[in-house]
């Protein structure tokens, strides 16, 4: 089976982030669950969570998501929900031997990550609510077209509905059952599992 490294949200290494790294184990996948934050934080609110990341800054951030994967394979399938999209898309885009991206509720053009070119067989899976607020088409488009270009494979799965972290059912404003679980099936496709 495919072994994944998956990255937390913003607001932290909640029971949402290890509710979906359980569904991926069931179905006989390894997981990575990297702490990004340490267990210096975990928030219920994107306001606070978001000063937290501009207090660590960009440069941390890749410096905590270059030692996650240390002494882990290169063949691996990298996956982050909103703000951990960000290491995962970075990883796929640049690690060599990645597998695969699986990215929830985030995507951004490979330029702002500095991928000059999306490397070949390296496919792509991004989710989103069409009403998310925090959804930014031209990142998903230029995402797109960079892996298209290549001749790579990019698929756009939508779902009714504004919520962002839709699939974490600790957060109830947001949380949708029904999505949740075709978007699950969705990425167990993805992996071939």
């Amino acid at each position: 089976m495919t072994e994944i490294v998956l990255f937390h949200s913003v607001l932290g290494l909640r029971d949402g982030v290890f509710e979906a790294a359980e569904r991926l184990r069931a179905a006989g996948h390894t997981v990575h669950v990297p702490d990004l934050y340490r267990g210096e934080a975990q928030f219920d609110d994107y306001e606070p969570a978001m000063a937290y990341v501009d207090t660590m800054g960009f440069p941390e951030l890749i410096a905590r998501t270059m030692a996650a994967v240390e002494g882990l394979p290169n063949e691996l399938v990298y996956a982050g929900f909103s703000n951990g999209g960000v290491p995962a898309q970075l990883l796929a885009g640049t690690r060599p031997g990645a597998r695969g991206a699986v990215l929830f509720h985030a995507a951004l053009s490979p330029a702002v990550l500095d991928v000059a070119r999306w490397p070949d067989r390296v496919p792509v899976q991004v989710h989103y609510m069409e009403g998310d607020p925090w959804r930014e088409q031209d990142g998903i488009d230029a995402l797109e077209t960079a892996v298209r270009h290549i001749g790579g494979t990019f698929e756009l799965c939508e779902y009714p509905g504004k919520g962002h972290l839709f699939t974490d059912s600790s957060l109830p404003d947001e949380y949708d059952g029904e999505s949740t679980e075709l978007l699950w099936s969705r990425v167990l496709r993805f992996l071939g599992s």
